[in-house]
């Protein structure tokens, strides 16, 4: 139970940092993490939450399906809960999710296709398993549904594409995922700022 307390309050310590850098305004954006890769419970963000002010209490626990175990009356959570089921469920060494709505990325889907490419930055090496600069990384674009199951549907469909460990939706935001919250982290960090650099350099 202790180390589920100290996840909680990590991870709502860097809720409140995206906030201050603009990535989740108008109580957007959720988050989840898990115990372990054989947890059967999910810890997942409180819908409607003012991100600026998230505590370790505004975690709910769902099931792997993404029914709540213990919600509160007046509590529910991200309607988005089942897209991190479903990452969960296909990479099973995942135990951190977050998710981002900050600019760039949303402006950069809003031109791409598919997927958006980046060659030749040194961030690119923040990716797990990205060793050189010196090589084009594609990172999937989703269409954005207000249907939970397209997005069941089309993470299974493209699993071999998530390679990075993210993912865009486009207008939408950013998914990024780690074994542990510093992956995590620097997996979306690093896609943050990949896609600021290439709206910048239009």
């Amino acid at each position: 139970m202790e180390l589920i307390e100290g996840l909680k309050e990590s991870l709502a310590k860097t809720i409140r940092n995206y906030n201050g850098k603009g990535w989740s305004p108008a109580t957007s954006t959720n988050y989840s993490f898990r115990q372990t890769d054989k947890s059967e419970e999910i810890y997942v963000s409180r819908s409607g939450v003012d991100k600026s002010s998230f505590t370790s209490s505004d975690f709910i626990q769902v099931d792997r399906n993404g029914n709540s175990t213990k919600l509160n009356p007046n509590s529910k959570p991200s309607a988005e809960t089942l897209i991190h089921c479903v990452i969960y469920d296909l990479f099973p060494k995942a135990k951190v999710i977050l998710h981002s709505h900050s600019i760039y990325p949303v402006l950069v889907s809003k031109k791409m296709n598919e997927h958006v490419s980046f060659e030749g930055f040194e961030i690119q090496k923040g990716f797990a398993g990205q060793v050189t600069h010196d090589s084009e990384v594609n990172i999937p674009i989703f269409e954005n549904s207000q249907e939970m199951d397209f997005f069941v549907k089309a993470l299974n469909l493209r699993k071999e594409e998530l390679i990075h460990s993210c993912f865009l939706i486009k207008q939408h935001g950013t998914y990024a995922w780690g074994e542990n919250l510093f992956e995590a982290k620097r997996h979306i960090e690093t896609l943050e700022y990949l896609c600021q650099c290439k709206w910048l350099d239009k």
